[in-house]
């Protein structure tokens, strides 16, 4: 009888304290249906602006110069074609080929 009562309460005891397990207890406040929230963004990386020094060389842009426009190439031929003394007809034909290199 002793053992049999034993066996019994044994039973009774895990019927009644494993109704849930400890693993599917939620917080309060959360649903079930919820998604984890993502990680944390990674911090900008900020640096310190770059302080000129004194005695460094200074760098500058040596881009060239944009190519004058058709029209100016023609008014700078006409102009030399007429300083070395073309007449007309030849002042033509050079202003032709000096706008066109």
């Amino acid at each position: 009888m002793r053992l049999s009562s034993i066996i019994i309460c044994t039973l009774v005891a895990a019927l009644l304290s494993g109704g849930v397990a400890s693993a599917q207890l939620l917080p309060p406040g959360t649903s079930p249906l919820s998604a984890p929230l993502p990680p944390p963004l990674p911090q900008p990386k900020i640096a310190p602006p770059v302080i000129p020094q004194m005695d460094a060389p200074v760098r500058q842009n040596y881009a060239p110069a944009p190519r004058p426009s058709f029209s100016d190439r023609i008014s700078t031929c006409l102009d030399q074609a007429a300083a070395s003394g073309f007449n007309q007809s030849d002042r033509a034909t050079y202003s032709r080929s000096c706008a066109n290199q």
